[in-house]
């Protein structure tokens, strides 16, 4: 995150509590990071319990670890009550998602229902666990980590796609049903990202031909528009589905010549 936004972000943020799901490494970890330069203090949840101990140690005292399957409702009970003790509860990043690439002729029931139950059962559950504390708050910011894979099709992607389509979905009906308790609900939607999850090397230009920018963002990129949304600098932003992705999504686009010219 750069400097300069997260200076203009702190008083808004400032003494809040944030949820951020997932947040062992990658992009969740540098949501994270964002949120705690921000001034908030921020709870990270993840199934991975040692990466993510070492992670809030890395960040520093404002963040905190908690062992969270975010399909478990129970471990959210104990997660929120963690994150109430620390103050307010205001912001919710249901980052949290696992990912597989298989053919849908192959892939098997039990995996698909596990996909589901991560990737769109426990941004659910999440939302249902924070809506009390967040009224008590006086009101707070849910965002939901999608990806263009919620857009639009690709092969290979038929349960991780259904649970990111999904997860649009809800968020749109979420943002309807919370705006009267003064609660925004938005979606992101990544393309590539440098990660561990993704795979991603943003150094491999021809990886990305497809990219109009021609590389995988940064987690720190993702991480600065997450932060926008849970701030009150998007105060009149709600039920809004926000693509990052280079501008892979824009249309069907022949690989660009760095040059300038098309190829």
């Amino acid at each position: 995150m750069t400097d300069g936004l997260a200076q203009g972000l702190a008083t808004g943020l400032e003494g809040a509590v944030a949820i951020v799901t997932g947040g062992a490494r990658g992009q969740g970890a540098a949501e994270a990071r964002a949120f705690v330069d921000a001034g908030a203090q921020v709870v990270i949840g993840d199934v991975l319990e040692d990466l993510g101990r070492r992670t809030a140690e890395e960040i520093g005292a404002g963040c905190h670890f908690f062992p969270l399957d975010v399909s478990d409702p129970s471990g959210w009970t104990d997660a929120v009550a963690l994150a109430g003790s620390l103050g307010p509860v205001r912001v919710l990043v249901n980052n949290a998602a696992t990912h597989w690439l298989r053919p849908i002729r192959d892939e098997n029931l039990a995996d698909f229902q596990r996909m589901l139950a991560v990737n769109l059962g426990g941004p659910f559950l999440g939302m249902q666990a924070v809506v009390d504390p967040m009224v008590r708050a006086g009101g707070g910011s849910i965002v939901n980590v999608s990806s263009i894979a919620g857009l639009t099709g690709f092969p290979l992607h038929g349960a991780y796609g259904a649970s990111k389509w999904g997860l649009r979905g809800l968020t749109k009906t979420a943002a309807l049903e919370l705006a009267p308790l003064r609660i925004r609900v938005n979606s992101v939607h990544p393309g590539a990202v440098s990660t561990e999850m993704a795979g991603a090397d943003r150094d491999d230009p021809g990886r990305f031909d497809r990219v109009p920018l021609g590389r995988a963002a940064d987690p720190s990129e993702i991480a600065d528009l997450v932060l926008f949304l849970a701030s009150p600098a998007s105060a009149y932003i709600t039920g809004a589905e926000l693509t990052i992705d280079g501008g892979a999504s824009a249309g069907v686009h022949a690989a660009p010549d760095r040059s300038g010219a098309r190829r």
